[in-house]
């Protein structure tokens, strides 16, 4: 048997106590925190609860099980020829599990719920509507502006072709030693030059009325002009030898007849 340490021998002096910084408030501190763990521990266990939540356990715990012999209901099913999992119904088409329970917590009034979920419905159709009528709106105003910007294109390609035409008619009235034109706007004219000659003269209304002319219409008229004066197609840049060499190998009087 070994022989026992005395308690006031060297072994048990000179042992050094741990003086490590902080150590002694560290332990203080984690015995505090397992004591207050204790405490909640305990207050949980010995906390009375609620009516509210034992009516809840009970219910969990009924909703948990199914259904036995012991039941009235469930005991006249099983004469009738019911089996546990099976379907209701002669054809078996019927549900297989009970109807969900829903427990009303709140205190609004029955049928509330439903409201909101119908008015929440009616908002969500009223915002689909916005949108698409929104989309429609974006739509039509991004017909509305290529329009725009195909007729601005058309009147700015029809007044191109206009001043080429008045420009040919000065130079081919020119060279037939023609020094009027037909009608003022027969020849292009700069717009000093428009503005001089309204300042010298009045310029009198003719058949076709100038002021009322568009730029289409101008361009029409200016056509035949050219044609049928100096046998001169604009589009085709062609001075024809004769009506028949212009009705044969010209297109035609506009210019879409030859795209």
């Amino acid at each position: 048997m070994a022989e026992e340490e005395d308690y006031m021998s060297d072994s048990f002096i000179n042992v050094k106590e741990d003086i490590r910084p902080g150590l002694p408030m560290l332990r203080r501190i984690r015995e505090a925190h397992q004591k207050e763990e204790k405490h909640r521990e305990a207050n949980l266990k010995n906390r009375q609860k609620s009516l509210r939540e034992e009516e809840e356990e009970r219910r969990e715990n009924v909703l948990k099980n199914a259904l036995g012999s012991e039941n009235k209901g469930f005991a006249l099913l099983q004469k009738m020829g019911y089996k546990s999992g099976q379907a209701l119904g002669k054809t078996g088409s019927g549900i297989v599990e009970p109807i969900p329970l829903n427990i009303k917590t709140g205190r609004s009034g029955i049928g509330h719920e439903t409201l909101i979920k119908r008015k929440a419905e009616e908002e969500l159709e009223n915002n689909r509507r916005k949108i698409h009528l929104r989309n429609q709106y974006e739509e039509k105003a991004t017909d509305q502006f290529r329009l725009r910007l195909k007729s601005k294109k058309e009147e700015l390609k029809l007044e191109g072709d206009l001043k080429r035409s008045q420009k040919a008619c000065h130079q081919l009235d020119t060279q037939k030693d023609i020094q009027v034109p037909k009608e003022p706007w027969y020849w292009f004219m700069s717009e000093e030059e428009e503005q001089e000659d309204e300042k010298e003269k009045e310029l009198e209304e003719d058949e076709y009325g100038d002021e009322e002319l568009s730029v289409l219409e101008k361009l029409q008229i200016l056509t035949k002009y050219l044609r049928e004066e100096h046998l001169y197609c604009i589009w085709c840049g062609t001075t024809y030898e004769d009506e028949e060499d212009l009705s044969l190998n010209c297109p035609g009087p506009t210019s879409a007849d030859h795209d």
